[in-house]
């Protein structure tokens, strides 16, 4: 008998069982399956989905989250593929969708998450777990302060810079932080002039992990632009990553604050 499941941009999607054959495309969705015990049904990742090693060593790859191998999914025979909006293009999920049952994620805040998880936990028979998952995650953000009392630019690219602005789970999380983002102003993911950026003024300077490879030696870069402002690199997977990985958020928020 077949169920129908709604995914979080309004697409309904069809199953005829419990998923025994999945592949997953948004890395930290990917961790999440294992974090609820059905990792084994994971037949086919990105290059990305990094999180767990064991996963990250033995799954079949099918390439990124933007370009990825039709031909090697098609040989896994997937009876669920999962997605994200912003991580995964609509073509990809228009043309998957005419093979596959495609469940889309959309994530912009913790409320977001915690449906997410408890949607797929439901979709995957890991309700129970997905319950315990949220309630854990929930509690750990719960004893955050959140006085956003400490301005900062927060950066994920060189060369062109790219900044985080509003209207993206980055920013959810910076002022989970304690951290007022100096380009809420913005939307999404705006390039930053250099000048701009200094006229910001920030407290802080915050410099992602990922996409780009920010290093010590960018701190004295950019210290040079920000003369008066606490330049740190940071873990992006702690800001970007939703799903189980969030559990450990917490306490790297708090750790920041007291470095």
């Amino acid at each position: 008998m077949s169920v129908v499941f709604k995914d979080m941009i309004g697409r309904e999607v069809v199953l005829e069982k419990v998923p025994e054959r999945i592949v997953s495309l948004v890395p930290s969705q990917t961790e999440l399956l294992y974090s609820l015990g059905v990792g084994v049904k994971v037949v086919g990742q990105t290059v990305f989905c990094i999180h767990p090693e064991s996963g990250f060593k033995t799954t079949t790859k099918v390439g990124g989250t933007k370009k990825i191998k039709y031909d090697v999914i098609e040989e896994l025979k997937p009876d669920l593929i999962i997605c994200n909006k912003e991580e995964n293009t609509k073509e990809i999920v228009d043309t998957l969708s005419k093979s596959y049952p495609v469940w889309v994620s959309d994530i912009y805040n913790l409320k977001d998450n915690s449906e997410m998880i408890l949607k797929l936990g439901n979709i995957v028979d890991r309700l129970p777990q997905a319950l315990e998952l949220v309630k854990e995650i929930e509690k750990n953000f719960s004893y955050l302060s959140t006085d956003s009392s400490k301005s900062c630019l927060y950066l994920i690219w060189k060369g062109p810079w790219i900044g985080v602005a509003s209207n993206t789970f980055i920013n959810e999380m910076l002022k989970c932080a304690g951290f007022n983002n100096v380009l809420s102003h913005k939307k999404r993911y705006p390039e930053i002039a250099e000048e701009m950026m200094q006229a910001l003024k920030p407290d802080y300077v915050l410099l992602s992990s990922e996409p780009f490879p920010f290093a010590e030696k960018h701190i004295n870069e950019l210290q040079i632009i920000f003369p008066h402002a606490e330049i740190k690199l940071v873990d992006g997977e702690m800001f970007s990553w939703y799903g189980s990985r969030l559990i450990n958020a917490p306490a790297y928020f708090a750790s920041m604050n007291h470095q």
